[in-house]
């Protein structure tokens, strides 16, 4: 199945980053900790051609942490300069503009020797919608820029941020591509968000979810849920989950719809713990 999605306002943000990539030193690009793949974007890898690269992994607080020193891994073996961070801790904060000093250094000691006045770094932050972006950049400015909202798409336009006298920001609206050509990127991306409920069913989603706990996580099923691994019927897992949760409908009848979503508020919520819906030995 191709999931096909691409609102107008992201046809023209793909449009702007593309003219304006050349007024920057380099890229600041928010992933998902959870999903640090599927949540790259292909169409900016191809718009970004040669251009230094910084890859944050975004929500490190609910991702597995071993599952996050793996994509590190991953991408230091790419020579990419990535790290993880949880917004909210002003350690990972400095993190970042540290990281970005160090990539920006090189283009700032060409400049020197070429006599031109030093300046602050330029640096364009890019990312699929819902990744934290906009909260991100009010952390690193140290004061309400950028408007947040845990709905994809709350960024329409592109505004310049300083951040101290360290370097310069592009703040752009969160970019999807035009379609999945794989279904599982796009249940990934619907399970913590990313992409809006009305795109896919909410059981689709929610037994995607259910498959992937029963293959990494299984313990964390049973402790939530009572389910065991040994259960491998959707029906009798949903029917376990609707009953604990109280999902009932008028004669007992378990509500499949209410369960789906409890399901996938549980993941968003953090409160099946820390999880990682990919990991890099699935990249084939």
């Amino acid at each position: 199945m191709v999931i096909q999605w691409f609102p107008g306002h992201m046809a023209k943000a793909k449009r702007e980053v593309s003219e304006k990539l050349k007024l920057v030193d380099f890229v600041i690009e928010l992933v998902d900790a959870r999903v640090p793949l599927s949540s790259q974007n292909p169409l900016l890898q191809q718009l970004l051609n040669n251009k230094s690269k910084m890859i944050i992994l975004m929500k490190d607080d609910l991702a597995d942490k071993k599952m996050t020193e793996k994509w590190l891994g991953y991408f230091r073996k790419q020579d990419i300069t990535s790290i993880a961070i949880d917004v909210n801790n002003r350690k990972d904060i400095q993190k970042v503009i540290q990281s970005a000093k160090e990539l920006a250094e090189e283009k700032m000691e060409r400049l020197k020797r070429k006599g031109i006045r030093p300046r602050p770094a330029r640096a364009m932050i890019v990312g699929i919608p819902n990744v934290g972006k906009s909260t991100l950049i009010n952390r690193l400015a140290n004061k309400k820029i950028a408007k947040t909202g845990d709905r994809p798409g709350v960024t329409k336009s592109q505004q310049w941020i300083k951040v101290k006298k360290d370097f310069e920001l592009l703040d752009t609206p969160g970019i999807l591509w035009p379609k999945f050509e794989e279904e599982v990127i796009g249940l990934r991306l619907a399970a913590i968000g990313t992409i809006k409920d009305q795109l896919l069913a909410m059981d689709d989603i929610a037994a995607f979810i259910i498959r992937y706990l029963k293959d990494h996580y299984p313990e964390l099923l049973e402790e939530r849920y009572h389910v065991i691994d040994e259960v491998d019927d959707m029906v009798e897992i949903f029917e376990t989950i609707g009953r604990k949760r109280g999902c009932l409908e008028s004669g007992g009848k378990v509500n499949y719809d209410k369960t789906a979503e409890i399901i996938v508020q549980d993941l968003r919520n953090s409160k099946l713990g820390p999880i990682t819906l990919e990991q890099p030995n699935m990249i084939e």
